[in-house]
């Protein structure tokens, strides 16, 4: 164990950071597990690199706002304050640059084998280079807006996550510096013609060869690459939004998120050793050398996602994963009512297994029905061209009331779903922007019925947002049920979610941030008095991230006294199993695979005696004390078995299923007999 590493373990906690950063490597580790074909490899890369962007701009921002608010201050776990966090962040990062550059390296030459070279410029042939150069002049150097840096021309912001170029420049024996932004307006890569190969350069390796075309007059005298990323991490206030714009939250989050490209910087990539350079922007950025990272091959590896359209067709089906449809079980296929289909018995959705396409009929359905009479629905996340809106819409239009609880505090999704707040208010549809302080990031719609003066309702709940796009990869569980217990306590959340009030005691539904956690902490008490009779005690839980200390404790309280513990966590993990004679009854895995495991569920006990709910929240604090979440039990005692069979199922993985260490540290399950593939059972519809 290293010393870094040490100080992010004490006792049976993990850092949540440093836990996100090991989730983080096994997202790597993805690029270069050989049983995903060659261009996913090249994508779980990209996904690697893209999710460490958004680690520097909202944990590492909100750890340096702490340290500069209340230096002193130290977490609830490992004791650690904000700079001391960062410090340990810092150094793990530094290995993970080495291990993504290695793995760059390895598919790079798996390209080449496969028919593909991406050429940096001294790799260029002479007639390479002059076509490359002649592509510069045409397409790439009208584009450019360079500047040279001197009194008249004070230094640039740089944008958030965008590639510039900057030049050591000297004239007439006087030194300065020359910058300028790699257009975001030009393809990223370029197909260099000819040669049996396919051969591509990146516009950022053509700016960088020919870039000093810009500068004429001038010699260079060094030159690097540089991309900073910026703190992306401000808090909102609807007190503040009050008194700064007349009780109009929209007009004051659009203020907010117009800042975010104005915030300081915390990190600097570069892809050369140019001291001078380095020293130059490090100090105009205000950051310190330990925050600077020296990239050796891209310092953007988006431009990986797009591979797949230069490979002929038949090649890129072997190199990519088979395509597949998400199913749609028979009773739920037109021409059945889907209505009447929900009054019979509650209707399960396993994405992106099962499709979305029953829910958006659902609500079409809906939207015409003239038993219908209102539907309300919360809103996180959508998809740019949502079928979700489009229904709500119609619903309006023919008259049904329409409500829709819609976050604008969803981090980078806060501009989507302002115009979407939008559009809908202009159908006619109701629009409240969540709760107090408060995100609701629950996803629960509720439909009322009401025909020969009775009084029915329709409620789906579901652990995923209403995005059509991410239904595709990410796993998520829905139910779409008539219980009258769920619909009534869904009518009331809406209610109060109107009213601001958060004291209510739900009949069925878990709601945080009063209910959630005190319901489940409840249910392991459960578990912990049958393991002190002597009785079998089990819990069964599966969620993105487990940080809340007091669900730790209480699960840690649980396997002490004999409750056996399994747990699927995806990502952050701050309680550490296995520890001889303190967490010895909990075993933690994680599964990264070809979809972005995303459901929660949470189950308690065995047999007839099980209960089980699933939600929208994670055991995180932000999500248990700080947000409106919801947990539905499963009353479906089919369903419940369904889900149960899944969670077995992922349990058994060995061939995604990575195990969580005591240490800290993740290992490969051990395959002993079959490998199972968890979600290609669950592909295969088993």
């Amino acid at each position: 164990m290293t010393e870094g590493k040490k100080s992010f373990v004490k006792g049976i906690y993990c850092n949540r950071e440093y836990s996100w950063l090991q989730f983080n490597r096994r997202v790597l580790d993805q690029a270069s597990d050989l049983t995903n074909p060659l261009l996913e490899r090249c994508k779980f890369l990209a996904i690697f690199c893209s999710n460490l962007d958004e680690f520097f701009m909202v944990r590492v921002g909100s750890l340096l706002n702490e340290s500069k608010l209340d230096p002193s201050a130290r977490e609830n776990k490992t004791d650690l304050t904000a700079e001391e966090q960062v410090e340990g962040i810092l150094g793990v990062v530094k290995g993970l640059y080495k291990e993504s550059s290695a793995v760059f390296s390895r598919l790079k030459a798996e390209l080449s084998r496969n028919g593909m070279r991406i050429l940096r410029p001294y790799e260029l042939t002479p007639r390479q280079r002059t076509q490359c150069e002649a592509h510069f002049y045409e397409a790439v150097l009208p584009l450019l807006s360079p500047m040279v840096l001197d009194a008249k021309h004070p230094m640039i912001r740089f944008e958030n996550k965008h590639l510039y170029m900057m030049f050591e420049l000297e004239k007439e024996g006087r030194p300065m510096f020359g910058v300028m932004a790699i257009p975001a307006a030009a393809e990223r890569l370029f197909r260099i013609e000819g040669g049996k190969k396919i051969n591509l350069i990146t516009i950022e390796d053509l700016v960088s060869e020919f870039g000093h075309y810009a500068f004429p007059g001038y010699s260079v005298k060094g030159k690097a690459m540089l991309r900073v990323t910026r703190n992306a991490d401000f808090d909102t206030d609807v007190d503040d939004a009050d008194l700064e714009h007349d009780f109009d939250f929209s007009k004051y989050m659009k203020r907010k998120v117009g800042m975010r490209p104005m915030l300081d910087a915390v990190r600097l990539e570069i892809d050369k050793n140019s001291d001078r350079l380095r020293s130059f922007v490090l100090k105009n950025l205000n950051l310190k050398k330990s925050y600077c990272f020296k990239v050796e091959h891209y310092l953007d590896y988006k431009f990986l996602f797009s591979l797949g359209k230069y490979f002929p067709e038949d090649k890129v089906s072997i190199l990519k994963y088979p395509p597949f449809r998400g199913r749609v079980a028979s009773d739920l296929q037109p021409p059945v009512s889907l209505i009447e289909r929900v009054r019979e018995r509650d209707v399960f959705l396993a994405y992106p297994f099962d499709s979305m396409d029953p829910l958006v009929r659902l609500l079409n359905e809906c939207a015409e029905d003239k038993r219908v009479v209102s539907i309300k629905i919360t809103i996180y996340r959508l998809d740019n061209h949502s079928r979700i809106v489009e229904a709500l819409k119609r619903a309006s239009e023919n008259g049904k009331e329409v409500t829709v609880v819609i976050e604008l505090c969803a981090r980078f999704d806060e501009e989507n779903n302002m115009y979407f707040a939008g559009v809908l208010q202009e159908a006619g549809c109701t629009i409240i922007y969540g709760m107090q302080n408060y995100k609701v990031h629950s996803k629960i719609i509720s439909v009322l019925l009401s025909e020969g003066g009775e009084v029915e309702y329709i409620t789906h709940l579901g652990t995923g947002n209403y995005n059509e796009s991410t239904a595709k990869q990410y796993t998520d569980l829905n139910i779409i049920t008539a219980n009258r217990e769920i619909g009534e306590d869904a009518a009331a959340f809406f209610r109060n979610i109107a009213i601001c009030n958060t004291d209510y005691k739900y009949d069925r539904l878990l709601v945080a941030p009063q209910g959630l956690k005190k319901g489940l902490l409840e249910c392991i008490d459960e578990q912990i008095e049958r393991a002190k009779a002597g009785k079998p005690a089990r819990i069964v839980a599966k969620m993105n991230s487990l940080t809340d200390k007091q669900m730790i404790d209480r699960l840690y309280e649980a396997g002490r006294s004999g409750v056996k513990i399994s747990m699927i966590v995806r990502g952050i993990c701050c309680l550490l199993p296995g520890i001889p004679g303190e967490t010895d009854n909990i075993r933690i895995i994680s599964i990264v695979g070809r979809f972005l495991e995303h459901s929660r569920i949470y189950c308690f006990g065995e047999g007839e005696e099980r209960k089980m709910y699933i939600s929208s929240a994670d055991l995180m604090t932000r999500n248990t004390d700080r947000r409106v979440e919801i947990a539905t039990p499963v009353l479906d005692k089919s369903i419940e078995e369904r889900i149960y069979r899944m969670l077995t199922v992922m349990l058994s993985d060995n061939i995604k299923a990575r195990v969580f260490l005591p240490d800290g540290g993740y290992k490969r399950t051990e395959q002993v007999g079959e490998g199972i593939d968890s979600q290609n059972v669950f592909l295969s519809g088993v």
